[in-house]
């Protein structure tokens, strides 16, 4: 009776928390649901999962095990449930339309151009379908390469189960949109030099499901391009040519193959948008370096210590005892990552307003200003960016270990995500759209204290769950990393009530934002009104 009563409510929270994956309170009672006697991970059910898609991710998980013959059932799943929603998605478009562009009051056109401009728009519909299925319930945009991955997919499947013909079958449907990629052209002439004599490599083709939807779609295309010239309207292409560095490497993978052609490798890494350098200099003294990417399995990640003193760290827990609220940063709300914690922080703005007001000594507010831009300094140098970053959000926080709420606490101190990105682990996927912050690209953590229990800081795979570096927090210790889906993290909880975690977080991006200008302008004035006082400072015997 229990579990058919709560399956509705667990199914409706699992639903809303697949399209919004960056909802840190829902993510928790998904957790306590797991955890309640009686309900099972199967009753966890996304009423607005599409079939495709749900067959698709159940092939890539299979793919990813090695487990080929289920990868080839699922992936083989999803393209027939593809095709039929397409099928449903062109119907669905023989309906009216309108274009955004058009001014309807002052539309003028004849019969025959309202015919023209009508089929037009259904016709746009119907193309756009490529890009409403590759797109997940509650995301605003699609999987990359969507469709084509499929045969990406099956073809190196049906090499591995000895399918030969299949899976020149599903390389050469691959070409079919991207007929330039090495890797599976090469796959080709290796596939070919594999059937028996009694095939003929010439005589198989492409797959006709894809040749198919590729013939029409390239006449549609060419259909509306024209019409866009004609009619006055605008049209993005929904399919692009892939990017290489979003794409799953296509070559066959064998272990200790020795064959000419054969690209080794399976589905890479997320990666940034960037070159990606690090080792720089760390440009003062007293800093020592820890741990790098590699030692953090990882991707630009560093691990620094000593970047703050512990009389550096003692003058910042005094200041912040001046300027701390409840909530602050978070729309007030005083346990905003979990409720087994009490959250207080300040920004870098609001201790040095409390320093020039005197309600704080003015130099540790400007101690935390210093250490914020000492920060920075260092992730420029040592990632080796050849621009300069600029502060997102800079906040000095503390979190408390609720009383009476410790014992076999199952959750984490803040949950894992990923700082510019909604980190979807279901879907192995970081969608940079918002409310996610899309425009930062490094994160530094700067530690301020270590006398509690816990309270690791962690990165983990995409999927959220695999952790690959548990790092204890200690005075100066600083953390920073690159912001996107390749970096991945959260925080363990405590496990003794009172225990505090005091620490600065910095967001840096390419801009400026107005809080930290408004810092720097009292930076400034700091600056004037000390000069001034030196200049005033005059030796009473020069007036003589």
């Amino acid at each position: 009776k229990n579990k058919t009563k709560n399956r509705p409510y667990n199914s409706a929270a699992h639903t809303f928390f697949m399209a919004n994956p960056e909802h840190m309170e829902m993510q928790q009672n998904i957790e306590n649901y797991r955890t309640m006697a009686g309900v099972e991970a199967l009753q966890l059910v996304d009423l607005e999962a599409r079939p495709h898609l749900e067959s698709y991710s159940a092939g890539v998980k299979h793919y990813e095990a090695d487990d080929f013959e289920l990868a080839i059932k699922y992936f083989e799943q999803a393209l027939r449930e593809y095709f039929s929603e397409d099928t449903e998605c062109r119907a669905l478009c023989e309906g009216p339309q309108r274009f955004e562009e058009y001014e309807y009051l002052g539309y003028k056109a004849g019969l025959y151009e309202a015919i023209a401009d009508h089929y037009m728009q259904v016709l746009v519909c119907q193309h756009e379908c490529v890009r409403e299925l590759a797109t997940r319930p509650g995301r605003l945009s699609p999987i990359e390469n969507f469709l084509p991955l499929h045969y990406d997919y099956l073809q190196f499947a049906y090499y591995r189960v000895g399918e030969y013909v299949k899976a020149l079958e599903c390389a050469k449907a691959y070409l079919l949109l991207h007929p330039d990629d090495e890797d599976v052209l090469d796959n080709v002439d290796y596939y070919e030099s594999l059937l028996d004599d009694s095939s003929d490599p010439a005589s198989i083709e492409a797959r006709e499901d894809l040749a198919m939807f590729v013939k029409r779609h390239k006449m549609e295309s060419e259909l509306i391009k024209s019409a866009a010239e004609g009619l006055g309207f605008s049209y993005t292409e929904p399919v692009r040519a892939k990017r290489e560095e979003e794409m799953v490497p296509s070559g066959v993978n064998v272990e200790g193959a020795e064959v000419h052609g054969l690209s080794m490798g399976k589905k890479s890494s997320p990666k940034i948008d960037r070159d990606l350098r690090e080792g720089g200099p760390l440009l003062y003294e007293n800093i020592t370096f820890v741990y790098n990417s590699e030692q953090l399995n990882g991707t630009q990640r560093v691990l620094l210590d000593n970047v703050l003193s512990e009389e550096q760290c003692r003058e910042l827990h005094s200041v912040a005892s001046g300027i701390m609220l409840v909530g602050d940063g978070y729309r007030g709300k005083t346990s905003p990552h979990t409720p087994n914690e009490k959250f207080e922080g300040a920004t870098v703005l609001k201790a040095l307003k409390f320093g020039y007001e005197g309600r704080v000594p003015l130099k540790s507010a400007r101690l935390f200003y210093d250490i914020s831009e000492k920060a920075r300094k260092i992730v420029e140098s040592y990632f080796m960016l050849n621009s300069t970053l600029y502060f997102s959000y800079t906040h000095m926080v503390c979190r408390t270990a609720l009383s009476g709420q410790q014992d076999r606490r199952t959750d984490l101190s803040h949950p894992i995500h990923a700082d510019n990105c909604l980190l979807d682990p279901e879907a192995n996927e970081c969608w940079k759209e918002p409310p996610a912050y899309t425009f930062r690209d490094y994160s530094a953590l700067l530690y301020m204290n270590d006398d509690f229990e816990g309270g690791e800081f962690i990165f983990t795979e995409m999927d959220a769950k695999t952790v690959t570096a548990s790092i204890k927090p200690k005075c100066g210790r600083m953390i920073s990393f690159s912001s996107g889906g390749e970096n991945p993290h959260g925080v363990k909880s405590s496990d003794k009530e009172g225990e505090r975690t005091w620490k600065v977080g910095d967001a840096m991006w390419r801009e400026n934002n107005w809080e930290r200008i408004q810092a720097d302008e009292v930076i400034a004035i700091l600056d004037r009104e000390q000069q001034g006082k030196h200049e005033l400072n005059i030796n009473p015997k020069d007036e003589l």
